[in-house]
């Protein structure tokens, strides 16, 4: 079966579990910058987990497929149509033959997923189908006019699936390795600041704007290896939050992590918006 690319918005990937285990070799683990809207969106039309799907940034998104199957849309909330239609979000989506499924404007967030059942099959690159927007590894950006393949249906899409919602909220935070580059604690510093996301902000790292951490020095380290959710300072002082595309290695200094359970809000958070960090427990 074959996915028909009509219109795309701002950014549409290919994005699975991701490639985790390459960090020796310089390579992030992308993947889904939300896992429990992708895993979600899987789920409901009967996917296995680690399954692609589409991320799709403040949708935009239409598209046709030459055979019936089952779709679902998760993450940022928008409107589905089918045909001009209003369908279910978050719930198995009936596509026939020709049927145009199109995605609007989130009214919140900004990260949709689109999984059709089967997943989409492009060719993996070290075992994943993630599209990684720093190292350009994986399938390139979806565009207008792509015909994406679909893989056969493994199981039967799910009636319901009603997992208790996600609740948003402070991002949980431990010391990082270089904590003690900042003047005083730098997980109170972080958690009595009042930070908002920069317009900067991406799929390698959540940039913040806001006062500025007191860093002893500006001086660079030797390169060091990094990890998903750090909490990286360079010499302004503003925070960066690694997310799924991140450089392995870095020179700044990472004085806190940021609990992986909590990353998904980053995925979600829109520019402007504010950010708030806790300690971690």
């Amino acid at each position: 079966m074959t996915l028909n690319v009509r219109a795309v918005g701002p950014s549409v990937l290919v994005q699975d579990l991701g490639r985790p285990g390459w960090a020796h070799l310089g390579v992030p683990r992308s993947g889904a910058l939300d896992p429990p809207a992708a895993s979600l969106a899987n789920r409901l039309v009967g996917n296995e987990p680690e399954a692609a799907c589409l991320e799709v940034l403040l949708g935009g998104l239409a598209l046709t497929t030459d055979e019936a199957c089952w779709a679902a849309v998760t993450g940022a909330p928008c409107d589905v149509t089918v045909d001009g239609r209003s369908r279910e979000f978050a719930a198995p989506v009936r596509l026939t033959a020709g049927s145009e499924l199109r995605l609007g404007t989130p009214s919140s967030s900004l990260r949709s997923y689109v999984a059709v059942a089967g997943g989409i099959e492009v060719e993996h690159v070290l075992g994943s189908r993630s599209s990684d927007t720093l190292g350009h590894l994986g399938p390139p950006p979806v565009t207008a006019g792509d015909r994406l393949d679909v893989g056969s249906p493994t199981g039967s899409p799910a009636a319901a699936d009603t997992p208790r919602p996600l609740v948003a909220g402070p991002l949980r935070i431990s010391p990082g390795p270089r904590a003690d580059r900042v003047e005083g604690d730098a997980i109170d510093l972080l958690c009595q600041t009042s930070y908002v996301v920069s317009t900067s902000a991406d799929r390698i790292g959540m940039r913040l704007r806001g006062e500025p951490l007191p860093l002893l020095t500006a001086a660079e380290l030797p390169s060091e290896g990094m990890v998903l959710g750090a909490v990286q300072v360079p010499p302004d002082g503003r925070p960066v939050v690694f997310l799924a595309d991140h450089p392995t290695t870095g020179g700044y200094p990472v004085v806190a992590v940021v609990d992986e359970r909590d990353l998904w809000q980053c995925a979600q958070l829109r520019p402007g918006e504010p950010v708030r960090f806790t300690r971690g427990r």
